[in-house]
Protein backbone atom coordinates (compact mmCIF):
# COMPACT_ATOMS: atom_id res chain seq x y z
CA UNK A 1 0.00 0.00 0.00
CA UNK A 2 2.20 2.37 0.30
CA UNK A 3 3.75 2.31 -2.66
CA UNK A 4 0.67 3.40 -4.39
CA UNK A 5 0.44 6.42 -1.81
CA UNK A 6 3.40 7.59 -2.96
CA UNK A 7 3.39 7.77 -6.35
CA UNK A 8 0.33 10.04 -5.84
CA UNK A 9 2.22 13.41 -4.96
CA UNK A 10 3.59 15.18 -7.96
CA UNK A 11 4.75 18.12 -5.98
CA UNK A 12 4.04 20.41 -3.07
CA UNK A 13 1.84 22.88 -4.68
CA UNK A 14 1.43 25.70 -1.83
CA UNK A 15 1.54 26.84 1.57
CA UNK A 16 -1.72 27.81 3.02
CA UNK A 17 -1.69 31.05 4.91
CA UNK A 18 -4.66 32.73 6.99
CA UNK A 19 -4.57 36.76 6.87
CA UNK A 20 -6.16 39.79 8.62
CA UNK A 21 -5.91 42.18 6.01
CA UNK A 22 -5.42 39.97 2.69
CA UNK A 23 -4.28 43.75 0.47
CA UNK A 24 -1.33 44.31 3.20
CA UNK A 25 -0.29 40.60 2.93
CA UNK A 26 -0.13 40.69 -0.80
CA UNK A 27 2.02 43.71 -1.00
CA UNK A 28 4.36 42.09 1.39
CA UNK A 29 4.81 39.00 -0.36
CA UNK A 30 5.04 41.55 -3.52
CA UNK A 31 7.76 43.03 -1.94
CA UNK A 32 9.60 39.71 -1.76
CA UNK A 33 9.26 38.89 -5.27
CA UNK A 34 5.59 36.80 -5.49
CA UNK A 35 2.89 37.99 -7.80
CA UNK A 36 -0.40 37.67 -7.76
CA UNK A 37 -1.47 34.75 -9.93
CA UNK A 38 -5.42 33.96 -8.89
CA UNK A 39 -7.26 35.56 -6.54
CA UNK A 40 -10.99 34.13 -5.71
CA UNK A 41 -13.84 34.51 -3.40
CA UNK A 42 -15.02 31.45 -1.12
CA UNK A 43 -18.16 30.80 1.32
CA UNK A 44 -17.32 29.89 4.69
CA UNK A 45 -21.05 29.22 6.68
CA UNK A 46 -22.42 31.26 4.64
CA UNK A 47 -19.61 34.76 4.84
CA UNK A 48 -17.77 35.73 2.04
CA UNK A 49 -13.48 35.16 2.41
CA UNK A 50 -11.08 36.12 0.00
CA UNK A 51 -8.03 33.96 -1.25
CA UNK A 52 -4.95 35.39 -3.18
CA UNK A 53 -2.35 32.45 -4.30
CA UNK A 54 1.12 34.37 -4.75
CA UNK A 55 3.47 33.03 -7.46
CA UNK A 56 7.57 33.43 -7.62
CA UNK A 57 9.00 30.96 -9.70
CA UNK A 58 7.48 28.06 -8.90
CA UNK A 59 6.75 28.57 -5.27
CA UNK A 60 3.22 29.73 -4.74
CA UNK A 61 1.69 31.14 -1.46
CA UNK A 62 -2.05 31.02 -0.44
CA UNK A 63 -3.13 34.11 1.31
CA UNK A 64 -6.77 33.85 2.38
CA UNK A 65 -8.90 35.97 4.91
CA UNK A 66 -11.47 34.87 6.71
CA UNK A 67 -14.97 36.43 7.07
CA UNK A 68 -14.44 39.22 9.69
CA UNK A 69 -16.58 37.02 12.10
CA UNK A 70 -13.37 34.69 12.55
CA UNK A 71 -10.88 37.18 12.04
CA UNK A 72 -10.13 37.26 16.07
CA UNK A 73 -8.59 33.88 15.48
CA UNK A 74 -6.42 34.76 13.36
CA UNK A 75 -5.73 38.17 15.14
CA UNK A 76 -4.72 36.61 18.38
CA UNK A 77 -2.14 34.36 17.69
CA UNK A 78 1.57 36.03 18.35
CA UNK A 79 4.26 33.72 16.37
CA UNK A 80 1.97 33.30 13.07
CA UNK A 81 0.62 30.45 11.53
CA UNK A 82 0.59 28.13 8.65
CA UNK A 83 -2.39 26.22 7.88
CA UNK A 84 -1.74 23.96 5.95
CA UNK A 85 0.61 22.18 2.96
CA UNK A 86 -0.94 21.19 -0.18
CA UNK A 87 0.03 18.46 -2.88
CA UNK A 88 -0.80 18.47 -6.22
CA UNK A 89 -2.29 14.97 -8.05
CA UNK A 90 -2.98 14.34 -10.86
CA UNK A 91 -7.05 12.55 -10.12
CA UNK A 92 -8.50 13.58 -6.81
CA UNK A 93 -10.85 10.67 -6.91
CA UNK A 94 -8.32 8.21 -6.78
CA UNK A 95 -5.83 9.73 -4.41
CA UNK A 96 -9.51 10.40 -1.87
CA UNK A 97 -9.79 6.58 -2.50
CA UNK A 98 -6.31 5.40 -1.80
CA UNK A 99 -5.63 7.69 1.33
CA UNK A 100 -9.37 6.44 2.93
CA UNK A 101 -8.79 3.03 2.06
CA UNK A 102 -5.03 3.38 3.33
CA UNK A 103 -6.75 4.14 6.77
CA UNK A 104 -5.71 7.94 6.72
CA UNK A 105 -7.65 10.35 8.67
CA UNK A 106 -9.60 11.88 5.55
CA UNK A 107 -11.63 15.04 6.63
CA UNK A 108 -13.90 15.81 4.50
CA UNK A 109 -16.90 13.04 2.77
CA UNK A 110 -15.92 13.82 -0.70
CA UNK A 111 -13.85 16.07 -2.96
CA UNK A 112 -14.46 19.97 -2.56
CA UNK A 113 -14.63 21.42 -5.43
CA UNK A 114 -13.87 25.69 -5.57
CA UNK A 115 -13.80 28.21 -8.12
CA UNK A 116 -10.36 29.00 -7.85
CA UNK A 117 -7.71 29.07 -11.20
CA UNK A 118 -9.13 28.94 -14.43
CA UNK A 119 -11.35 26.04 -14.37
CA UNK A 120 -11.55 25.65 -10.75
CA UNK A 121 -10.13 23.13 -8.16
CA UNK A 122 -11.01 19.83 -6.46
CA UNK A 123 -9.21 19.41 -2.96
CA UNK A 124 -9.06 17.40 0.14
CA UNK A 125 -7.40 17.52 3.62
CA UNK A 126 -5.91 14.38 6.11
CA UNK A 127 -4.73 14.97 9.28
CA UNK A 128 -1.17 14.49 10.53
CA UNK A 129 -0.42 12.73 13.75
CA UNK A 130 0.02 16.13 15.25
CA UNK A 131 -2.90 17.41 13.80
CA UNK A 132 -1.48 18.92 10.90
CA UNK A 133 -3.97 19.70 7.67
CA UNK A 134 -1.94 18.13 4.66
CA UNK A 135 -4.33 19.48 1.55
CA UNK A 136 -4.57 16.71 -1.85
CA UNK A 137 -4.57 18.99 -4.87
CA UNK A 138 -6.20 18.88 -8.43
CA UNK A 139 -6.55 21.90 -10.58
CA UNK A 140 -8.96 21.57 -13.23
Amino acid sequence: MEKQVSNLINHLQHVGIPVTDVTISEAFYNRLGFAKAMQSVFQDDGETGTCVMMKNGKIIIELYQLPERKLKEVRERNDGHIDHITFDVDDIDLAYNTLKNASFHVIEEKPVFLPFWENGCRYFNILGPDGERLEFNQLL
